[in-house]
């Protein structure tokens, strides 16, 4: 694949895999394709299930300035705040250069960054930690853990995390979700889910008090043994954080396209 193809891929999977778990949140989510804008908005608490992002490919500057300035006003209609999901590869060379600037206009401002990731690499070894046992997510008290871990690594209110899973079906039954536990305390997680084709790698966490033990690799292994295994699926795709970044080519994933994410100003 060229790197724009896999931008493509990237975006498209991003956009399939939060259409699943939007509306497993609230079956009356705000689902839709726009020209141009992929609205994916459960308007929970959990700012990462509420996503617009831009599916334009090769947009030239005035092009990515509309696009944004509508996306800013679906964002300021919705009761929750959520995020922008911005593929740099997919604009154009010099909406590229100037894209910051271009959010800023629209009434948007840049948050953090991460990196679009695939790869051929199914399927993965069942892993091992000499530190770790690892459970599947099936019960209401685990998946609150689960949630519990996501607010504590990405700095939410514990209720935001628990207001985006409690309760669901589809992560305790249709996805491959699982704890890591250190002495019977879950202190990292990773799951899988299919998603046209591919298994799609979602909300990766470790407990600050126990990162950089190899504990987020590990998990997420066996998220992708056991979502392998049971799918058949040989490409996985995943979104990066900047910090989870350096963890996933050691599986086999490849970078392809920087995401850059953007809230509304003020």
């Amino acid at each position: 694949m060229t790197d724009r193809t896999e931008s493509i891929e990237s975006m498209r999977q991003l956009a399939a895999a939060w259409r699943t778990m939007v509306l497993d949140r609230d079956a009356d989510a705000d689902v839709r394709d726009l020209p141009g804008i992929a609205v994916r908005w459960a308007d929970c608490r959990f700012a990462f299930w509420n996503c617009v992002t831009l599916t334009d490919v090769g947009a030239d500057t005035a092009l990515v300035e509309e696009r944004l300035t509508g996306a800013a006003e679906i964002m300021r209609s919705k009761a929750r705040p959520g995020f922008l999901w911005l593929f740099e590869d997919l604009l154009g060379e010099d909406a590229r250069e100037g894209v910051r600037a271009t959010a800023e206009r629209a009434g948007l401002e840049f948050a953090f960054s991460g990196t679009g990731m695939a790869g051929d690499l199914l399927p993965v070894a069942e892993p091992s930690h000499p530190d770790l046992a690892f459970v599947r997510v099936t019960t209401e008290e685990l998946l609150r853990e689960y949630a519990d871990l996501n607010s504590r690594a990405y700095g939410f209110p514990l209720e935001d995390g628990r207001d985006g899973l409690l309760g669901s079906a589809l992560w305790k039954q249709g996805m491959y979700a699982y704890l890591g536990l250190r002495d019977g305390v879950p202190v990292t997680c990773a799951a899988t889910v299919e998603a046209e084709g591919r298994l799609f790698v979602a909300l990766v966490a470790t407990h600050p008090d126990w990162q950089r033990r190899g504990y987020g690799e590990a998990v997420t292994r066996k998220a992708l043994h056991e979502g392998g295994r049971a799918t058949g699926l040989t490409r996985a795709t995943l979104h990066a954080t900047e910090a989870g970044a350096p963890v996933y080519p050691r599986i086999g994933f490849r970078p392809n396209s920087p995401v850059h994410f953007y809230g509304l100003k003020g």
